[in-house]
């Protein structure tokens, strides 16, 4: 178990928020165009739909891969080396892209991009190290409110660039990159001391080990799998959010851009407002519930809406939605030994890196269906029935390993 009794490493997780937030923006703001410019070397719906789901897939292999190993780099070497990394190979990722004559030059920059986005999970360490027990969900809540704040802007910027030049958003995000490089060289301090670090095992890098391990952890198995299911479903929206309201809808770039900037708010209200608010009302269980519920209910409305307004409405409806992430994760962090924040946090990631494997596949050959349906067919929403379905089966599964552990709050 875990030394509760440890104290937080001095790194100031402020430093870490803004290079999460600088990371989220340049990714933010090639979403609302990728999948209308992988539209420009295809032809057809069905088939944009599929390579779209393709290079989502090998996006998300990589990061699959990648994750874990990084995770586990850091627990050995500390969080800033791999930080700074993962900023250069986005960076690099992005300009590929923009200067992409081809769909081969798109697949090269999203193999890259896949090795290097290692952000989010070596973010979430570095978050766990200058935390304490108590605090801890908070500060994923704040990781979480800097990614969100991130696609307030970024979509929105990059579906008005995306207007001008569906090249113009890459470049952007590759100069926002660069300088969230200079600020994490100049400024990121190291959060993990030498004296606290992990030793490096090839084990460790092994993408598979990390969730052999967790499932082998009978203590924390059961909530895993609530954490998979709900990942999934929600990263089976993100994959053909915007495919699905540019076919059903007839979304531009700049009305995606839109959209996803209310998801951005949605997300910061939460995860830097009401998170601690809810957690001391409710608990990070009942919160978590909560939570998955509010989600299912929105994917399914997402799926029967039949004019773009419900969608903005259904967006600001589901605000519980974003909690049950930070809880479910803070849950799991609790059970979990200091020295293993890092691999831990990275395996939980590779949950979503496999999804982004798997998901996307499923998406583009699901929307590939029924593209061919006229807009007002109910069917055209079959990925979000499939993601209501999920945190359905997620729901259960929680309420089930609820009452049958103790689990700290």
């Amino acid at each position: 178990m875990r030394d509760e009794t440890a104290p937080a490493s001095p790194g100031n997780l402020n430093f870490v928020l803004v290079c999460v937030f600088i990371d989220m923006l340049g990714v933010g703001l090639i979403v609302p165009v990728l999948p209308i410019l992988v539209g420009e070397f295809v032809g057809g719906r069905e088939q944009q739909a599929l390579w779209y789901g393709i290079l989502g897939a090998t996006f998300g292999l990589l990061q699959f891969i990648f994750m874990p190993m990084l995770g586990a780099i850091s627990d050995r070497v500390g969080r800033r080396p791999v930080l700074l990394y993962s900023m250069f190979g986005m960076g690099l990722n992005f300009l590929l892209t923009a200067w992409a004559p081809s769909l081969a030059w798109l697949f090269l920059g999203r193999v890259i991009g896949g090795m290097s986005s290692a952000s989010m999970s070596v973010a979430s360490a570095y978050a766990s190290d200058v935390s304490t027990p108590e605090n801890r969900a908070k500060s994923f809540g704040k990781i979480g409110a800097a990614f969100g704040m991130g696609f307030i802007a970024g979509p929105m910027l990059g579906g008005l660039l995306g207007g001008v030049d569906l090249h113009l958003p890459f470049y952007v995000a590759a100069g926002l990159s660069l300088a969230n490089l200079l600020y994490g060289f100049f400024v990121l301090p190291e959060s993990l001391p030498a004296h606290r670090r992990g030793s490096f095992r090839l084990q460790k890098v092994n993408p598979l080990a990390g969730l052999v391990k967790l499932a082998g952890r009978t203590d924390v198995r059961g909530l895993v799998i609530v954490f998979a299911l709900m990942t999934l479903a929600q990263v089976m929206l993100q994959t053909t959010w915007v495919l699905y309201t540019h076919f059903r809808f007839g979304w531009t770039p700049a009305q995606n851009g839109l959209a996803l900037f209310c998801v951005g708010v949605a997300a910061v209200v939460v995860q830097a407002g009401l998170l601690g608010i809810w957690i001391r009302r409710f608990g990070e269980v009942r919160l978590a519930m909560l939570g998955m519920c509010s989600g299912a209910l929105t994917f399914l409305l997402y799926g029967l809406a039949t004019q773009g307004w419900m969608m903005y409405v259904l967006i600001l409806c589901n605000l519980l939605a974003f909690a049950a992430g930070p809880a479910l994760q803070a849950l799991i962090s609790k059970l979990t030994p200091a020295e293993e924040q890092g691999e831990l946090l990275g395996s939980l990631h590779s949950i979503s890196s496999a999804g982004v494997v798997v998901m996307p596949l499923l998406g583009g050959f699901l929307l590939g269906e029924v593209s061919h349906l006229p807009p007002s067919d109910w069917r055209i929403g079959v990925t979000f029935f499939v993601s209501s379905a999920m945190q359905v089966v997620a729901i259960v599964l929680a309420r089930h390993y609820f009452r049958a552990h103790e689990v700290p709050e």
